[in-house]
């Protein structure tokens, strides 16, 4: 009868262990944007003005795999988006961005009939993905503005 020397069970059990082991892929994803810049605004016109940004949504894996994300705006100072308000000390100018170039459906979180944007598409190793998606801003006319230069900031929130 032949023995088993003692270091032979154990290293196959490592073996088997190793092979078990929980794995984990990572993925990165990351924002920049370009914001929607107005230029200037003539209170006595009546016509809209409008212009876009962009917010660009860059995703990276350590494995391949099927990513889907989505892209949210917060309310900014107004805090609520049925009106977004730029301000320029106490006054203030409205304004909405939007999903769609016609301007008919407000970027927000999905609350008070706003829409945003779920995409997703399939990350190769270490290979970096970049998806570029368009805000579409509107400044409606004839509001009662003071000279000044008016800013609100959104806050881009990407889930995945």
């Amino acid at each position: 009868m032949k023995t088993i020397p003692p270091i032979r069970p154990a290293l196959a059990w490592a073996l088997v262990l190793l092979a078990c082991a929980p794995v984990q892929a990572q993925q990165i994803c990351s924002s920049a944007t370009n914001p929607v810049a107005f230029g200037l605004y003539d209170p006595q016109s009546s016509a809209h003005l409008d212009n876009t940004g962009s917010i660009t949504v860059t995703c990276q894996a350590t494995v391949s795999l099927l990513i889907g994300y989505t892209v949210k705006l917060s309310t900014g100072s107004s805090g609520a988006y049925a009106q977004r308000k730029m301000l320029s000390g106490a006054n203030s100018l409205n304004y909405q961005v939007y999903t769609n170039s016609a301007r008919t459906s407000t970027w927000g979180d999905g609350s008070s009939s706003t829409s945003f944007i779920t995409d997703g598409y399939l990350l190769q190793v270490l290979t970096p993905v970049v998806k570029t998606y368009t805000v579409y801003g509107r400044l409606p006319g004839s509001q009662n503005a003071k000279a000044g230069s008016y800013l609100d900031t959104l806050t881009v929130l990407i889930t995945y």
